[in-house]
């Protein structure tokens, strides 16, 4: 059994299908079918049920799935360790962020990651926050920058950034304009424009909601808080925001707080536990481009301290807000 055969059959698993599998680890079609039956030979059955249009696993290779991304994750490991000893850190980095997101910090980030470890290749790829968690958990992302209702989502670490309560906006002339605040109750009787499910803003609007049994009418969902205040200030629906997203249209619209919708939105970076070193310091150049009073004597000093501290939630405040 070869390493480059549990790649090739990680790569199968992960894109259900043998020709996008061949274009990622860059080698023919026919050669990663072969190194499939060769693996297959070998461990006496089949991984994959060839039978349907998209590639499945089998019982079997649903066993084998996650042995194998272990393989592969300690044999990067050896390398990253010998790295660590001659201080050279090498591998890949890949990195999630939540749709219509423009998080300047991230980007910023990522460029002096790049240039302290020009050896890491880095990905970047967006998605909705619920997918993004999935990715994270199963290995196909390092980390992810997600907008969520839980500080720290079940079977990871996570960094909050941001921690924001949800406002109504509102235009002028609207039935609500002339209200600083609005009961939720009386929020949903008015149709609504929003992020759409498996974003962190719609997910803490949908539970504070359903805590209170009300059914709002969803009347339209957008990606970008900028398409949501285009809607709202035209007058087709009430817009749910954040309140640093509300703040940017004051010229247009006016928010409103919600009383019932207290918990706040989260934006928040989250990792596996079993992390590589190239995490751990991705995590420590993300830590000081979101909150500028980091030191390296301070990332020093926290390490020192006791492993619980790693899940103990953060908030920053900044002029200028990630958008959650």
């Amino acid at each position: 059994m070869e390493l480059r055969q549990l790649e090739y059959f990680v790569a199968v698993a992960e894109e259900q299908n043998f020709t996008r599998a061949s274009e990622r680890v860059h080698i023919s079609q026919s050669g990663v079918s072969a190194q499939i039956r060769a693996l297959e030979k070998e461990l006496g059955t089949e991984l994959f049920d060839r039978s349907a249009r998209a590639v499945t696993l089998t019982v079997a290779g649903k066993a084998a799935l996650e042995h194998a991304r272990a393989a592969l994750d300690a044999a990067g490991a050896v390398g990253q360790a010998v790295g660590e000893v001659i201080d050279l850190i090498r591998g890949t980095l890949t990195v999630g962020m939540v749709n219509g997101c423009t998080v300047t910090p991230l980007f910023d980030a990522l460029a002096t990651f790049h240039r302290s470890h020009p050896s890491v290749e880095i990905s970047l790829s967006e998605d909705n926050s619920d997918r993004l968690v999935e990715a994270v958990r199963d290995g196909s992302l390092d980390l992810a920058l997600i907008g969520t209702a839980d500080p720290t989502p079940d079977g990871l670490q996570s960094h909050t950034i941001i921690r924001e309560k949800l406002v109504a906006a509102v235009p002028p002339g609207h039935p609500l304009a002339a209200r600083r605040r609005v009961t939720l109750r009386d929020l949903v009787t008015h149709p609504i424009v929003c992020m759409p499910p498996g974003t962190g803003l719609r997910t803490v609007f949908d539970r504070a909601c359903a805590a209170q049994d009300l059914r709002p009418v969803i009347a339209l969902q957008a990606g970008a808080a900028d398409a949501i205040a285009d809607l709202a200030a035209r007058g087709l629906a009430v817009a749910v925001l954040s309140d640093s997203m509300a703040a940017r249209y004051r010229d247009r619209l006016t928010a409103l707080a919600i009383d019932g919708a207290e918990k706040p939105a989260l934006l928040a970076l989250v990792w596996r536990s079993t992390r590589s070193p190239v995490v751990d310091k991705f995590l420590v150049h993300s830590r000081r481009a979101f909150d500028p009073t980091e030191s390296p004597a301070a990332d020093d000093e926290r390490r020192r301290e006791a492993p619980h501290r790693a899940n103990r939630v953060k908030t920053t405040t900044r002029n200028t807000r990630p958008r959650i």
